[in-house]
């Protein structure tokens, strides 16, 4: 054997993977002819597991820490590789290793709209947009189904898959129509937690861990977007009583506006002034919930005290009252001058 030969001959006995580039998800360790040999250390760092592979079948897998290699941590590719000198020579083998980091922030989309039958407004198309996380639950199922023998593997290589796999999700749920359009524009964050749970079942097969869904977005046909806005409206109001005169100062307006000419234009502009008038006093003490002030009593008017002294003579002379009442009467009259 030549000195060239021995040298891609030589063995390796440590095997570990420095994660430089956080966009990686499975790396192939680069053998390039080499042997591993009997008792080499395997250093498995937080965050990773590496998984041996035998003509592409997967046997044995091993998280964080230190790994002396030998049949009794090979067990598997022992038995794959079949050796009867209890593992004392070097022997060749592929070795994966896989980032078990929570892949965060990753964002999704529908391409296209997608068909919901809402129980208000019947059949209408949505785009949906949002954020998910993920890691890595099962490398050896992951291995199988998706990175296969790739040497370099990458979260960008993942986005389409997931992102179709998200969106045939959210298509099956929210086509069940128990979710109404409403609440998908205006309850994101309830409507993300109602889904997170289905969306996480089409996952796993992969060998996933869903660790995060938000809905962020839902664009809605026009016509629900102006029925939304009339439910907002409409929900600033205590009663359907107050609602109703909202709307008929609405119609009114725009029928009096449209009515042409001068006079017409006229018309929608005073009723407009006027029940915009009645609306702001009706919508203010709804949301004050006061009722108006009662008006102020006016104080009665104050008698002149020589019409008084007058009828207190008047009755005096028909009798009616006697000269001491009289004279007391007088004298309280005069006292207040």
């Amino acid at each position: 054997m030549g000195i060239m030969d021995f040298l891609k001959k030589q063995f390796v006995d440590v095997i570990d993977w420095i994660q430089e580039d956080e966009g990686v998800l499975v790396y192939q360790y680069p053998f390039q002819d080499r042997e591993i040999q009997n008792g080499g250390q395997l250093t498995v760092r937080e965050s990773q597991a590496a998984l041996f592979v035998n003509e592409g079948k997967v046997a044995d897998l091993f998280g964080p820490g230190r790994h002396t290699l030998s049949t009794q941590t090979l067990p598997l590719m022992t038995n794959l590789k079949h050796w009867d000198k209890a593992f004392a020579s070097p022997f060749k083998s592929d070795i994966y290793f896989f980032s078990m980091k929570n892949q965060i922030g990753q964002k999704w989309g529908t391409q296209g709209k997608l068909t919901l039958r809402d129980k208000d407004f019947g059949k209408i198309q949505i785009g949906a947009f949002g954020t998910y996380s993920y890691e890595i639950a099962d490398p050896r199922l992951f291995f199988s189904k998706v990175s296969g023998t790739r040497p370099l593997f990458r979260v960008d290589d993942l986005q389409d898959q997931l992102r179709s796999v998200i969106e045939v999700a959210i298509a099956s749920r929210l086509g069940q129509g128990d979710i109404p359009a409403l609440d998908l524009a205006g309850q994101q964050a309830r409507v993300s937690e109602e889904i997170r749970p289905f969306m996480a079942q089409h996952f796993t097969p992969l060998g996933l861990k869903l660790t995060g869904f938000l809905l962020q977005k839902v664009t809605l046909p026009e016509g629900v977007e102006k029925a939304l806005e009339k439910n907002a409206a409409a929900n600033s109001i205590d009663n359907m009583q107050k609602y109703t005169q909202f709307q008929m100062a609405e119609n009114i307006g725009t029928a009096a506006a449209s009515g042409g000419g001068t006079a017409g234009a006229g018309m929608g502009m005073a009723m407009g002034v006027a029940m915009g008038q009645q609306m702001a006093q009706m919508m203010g003490q709804a949301m004050n919930q006061q009722p108006a002030p009662a008006p102020q009593q006016q104080a009665p008017a104050k008698e002149d005290p020589v019409a008084v002294l007058e009828k207190l003579k008047t009755l005096l002379e028909k009798g009616l009252i006697t000269q001491a009442e009289y004279d007391t009467k007088k004298a309280e009259v005069l006292s207040k001058l």
